[in-house]
């Protein structure tokens, strides 16, 4: 299964291991805000609200570990991590790094299926009104247009970074007029890779991340400050 098929049904909410269930579950507690910065992640608990053993609760935390949602101390355990501005800066100028290189290897590569399944994730999100699926959405077009790039572990790095930032895009969804604006950006990106202009591509992306990076900057700020 490649990654881009792989997604596509997390989206449908098929995951493939209980692990994976957990942890879909705690993400978007996390992101919603329903489990808090700081709050405490027992495994115990979790294992007993959940009905499973420690065993996939704990996987479930080590996932969302990677993703920067999840702190895990030797002694202490695990607590949903803090939001931090400066870490949006850090997230998007690795993501800027990583997608604008697979972007290039995998734009000339790009065929006729690829681009309408592309479309279609675009045509789905304009009816969306679900921000946790809209999410979801748009990580699936963004690693359909990097799905040919030839390299795995890229892909596997680039979907990790978008799990990391996706509770803070739901601050951006949730409290600014973004999402037609990001839609804007989407379709021109999509146009350039449909007509083979790799660099024009690859600019549209840049202005793209550091648009995001700008304001969800701003956004998780002020929402500290208040």
């Amino acid at each position: 299964m490649d990654r881009l098929t792989g997604l596509t049904n997390a989206i449908a909410g098929r995951p493939e291991t209980v692990a994976d269930r957990i942890s879909a579950i705690l993400r978007e507690a996390i992101a919603t805000g329903a489990l808090p910065a700081g709050a405490a992640l027992r495994q115990d608990e979790l294992a007993a609200r959940f009905g499973f053993s420690r065993m996939p609760v704990r996987d479930a935390l080590r996932q969302l570990e990677t993703e920067g949602l999840v702190s895990i101390h030797p002694t202490k355990g695990a607590f949903v991590a803090s939001m931090d501005p400066a870490e949006i800066r850090e997230i998007f100028a690795l993501r800027e790094l990583l997608e604008v290189e697979a972007l290039r290897l995998s734009c000339p590569l790009l065929d006729a299926g690829v681009l309408r399944k592309a479309a279609d994730m675009l045509d789905q999100i304009d009816g969306e009104a679900n921000v946790a699926r809209w999410g979801a959405l748009n990580a699936a077009f963004h690693l359909a247009l990097y799905s040919r790039c030839g390299n795995s572990r890229l892909l596997a790095a680039i979907e990790a970074y978008h799990g990391a930032v996706d509770r803070y895009v739901r601050v951006l969804l949730s409290n600014l007029d973004y999402q037609s604006r990001s839609q804007a950006e989407h379709r021109d990106l999509l146009a350039a890779c449909s007509n083979g202009d790799e660099k024009r591509a690859a600019s549209i992306l840049r202005g793209h991340l550091r648009t995001g990076s700008d304001m969800l900057f701003e956004a998780v700020r002020g929402r500290i400050r208040s």
